[in-house]
């Protein structure tokens, strides 16, 4: 598609990704309207060329594409079916594609009710690589839903995605994200872990990702947060109780399936420490508190 044809989209919920989203839309030429509760958050993509919607139904009216950007299965069902929510705005020909990190149970329910209710399609389609990524088009999105709902999504996930895979029905790319969720979670308690290590040893550890860069312990994780890390630079890129809230959604499934996840279990309860301390709504380069014993910065 040229920049002339790109179909319009509204991005409902701009948070940290939410912003990013939209903000790439904008720039590669979508015409992008915008709803979230906080209208700062809205005033400043309004600032970037999107029109601010008074509403979820107002938005889903606006364009034929509507994207969700939430930060939990309540808060996507309050967007959805709440007072002027989504699915007052909703047609069959119009496509809902949730970005959020939902729980594949509630990801199938939600989206059965919404195309019973109104006849409008949702693809679930989690990403990986945080607002960085998104910036530049280039995220990982696995996506979930029927093969000619993921594949109309590309008329916008083009525009947002450097890997983007239909992993199968409703709700199989939220599973598929708590997959990535696992390995990205031990990923950073790792690299942290890594970090201090190099400190203690009196090795300067913002040159570690650099030497390691192409061996067996290099991987995107190393590269963006090693540095981070090492420079205590909080700025932030992805909330450590949004982390959380998937690994307890990973946790529950696994006590389903009576699931042995040892790992994943230790690095829960560090989540939980860390949220515990105070830190769940910072940077994931926030864990480096914990090895500094929360002091102050």
């Amino acid at each position: 598609m040229t920049a002339s044809n790109k179909p319009s989209v509204s991005v409902v919920g701009v948070g940290i990704m939410g912003s990013a989203i939209a903000t790439r839309l904008i720039e590669v030429g979508h015409a992008v309207t915008v709803f979230d509760l906080d209208a700062a958050k809205v005033a400043a993509l309004v600032a970037k060329g999107a029109t601010a919607a008074e509403s979820a139904a107002a938005a889903a009216r606006a364009s034929r594409f509507v994207i969700t950007s939430l930060n939990s299965a309540a808060i996507l069902r309050a967007a959805l079916f709440g007072p002027a929510g989504l699915a007052e705005g909703a047609a069959a020909d119009k496509l809902l594609i949730d970005m959020s990190s939902v729980d594949p149970v509630a990801t199938r329910s939600l989206a059965a009710e919404l195309r019973d209710r109104t006849g409008m399609a949702m693809v679930d389609a989690p990403l990986s690589g945080g607002a960085p990524r998104a910036l530049e088009g280039k995220l990982t999105v696995m996506a979930g839903g029927e093969e000619a709902d993921v594949l109309r999504a590309r008329a916008v996930m083009d525009s947002l995605c450097a890997n983007y895979t239909h992993m199968g029905p409703s709700g199989a790319g939220q599973t598929t994200k708590l997959v990535n969720q696992v390995l990205c979670a031990l990923g950073f308690q790792a690299v942290a872990e890594a970090v201090r290590l190099a400190e203690a040893g009196g090795v300067d550890a913002s040159r570690v990702a650099a030497a390691l860069a192409g061996g067996r312990a290099d991987s995107r994780i190393l590269q963006e947060f090693g540095p981070k890390m090492a420079a205590r630079d909080f700025s932030p890129t992805g909330r450590i109780d949004n982390m959380l809230k998937d690994l307890e959604a990973v946790q529950a499934f696994a006590g389903g399936a009576r699931l042995p996840l040892p790992l994943t279990g230790a690095v829960t309860d560090l989540h939980r420490l860390y949220v515990a301390a105070g830190i769940g709504a910072a940077d994931t380069a926030e864990m480096m508190r914990y090895f500094d014993g929360f002091q102050e910065n």
